[in-house]
C-alpha cells in the first residue's frame, strides 16, 4: 500500500475518496476513527492510501482533478 494523500480536512477525505470510487480505485482511509482520541477537533490527519499497482493511475487521476498539492512525496 502507498499513501497518497495525508490531511485533516474531512471534506478533502470525501472528494478524494469520490474521485477514486470513481475511477474503480480501490483505496483505505486509515485513522478516521482517531477522532474519538482527539476529541472530534480533526487535528489528526487521516490518510488514505492506494494499492502499489494503482498508485499512478491515482496520483494521475488526483493531478488531473487539480489536486496535486495534496499528493505525499512518492518515495
Amino acid at each position: 500500500m502507498r499513501e497518497l494523500v495525508r490531511t485533516n480536512d474531512a471534506v478533502l477525505v470525501s472528494a478524494v475518496g469520490a474521485l477514486l470510487d470513481g475511477a474503480n480505485i480501490h483505496h483505505l482511509v486509515l485513522d478516521s476513527n482517531m477522532s474519538i482520541m482527539d476529541g472530534s477537533l480533526g487535528v489528526l490527519p487521516r490518510r488514505i492510501l492506494v494499492h502499489e499497482d494503482d498508485n499512478l493511475a491515482a496520483r494521475r487521476l488526483l493531478t488531473d482533478a487539480g489536486l496535486a498539492h495534496e499528493l505525499r512525496d512518492d518515495d
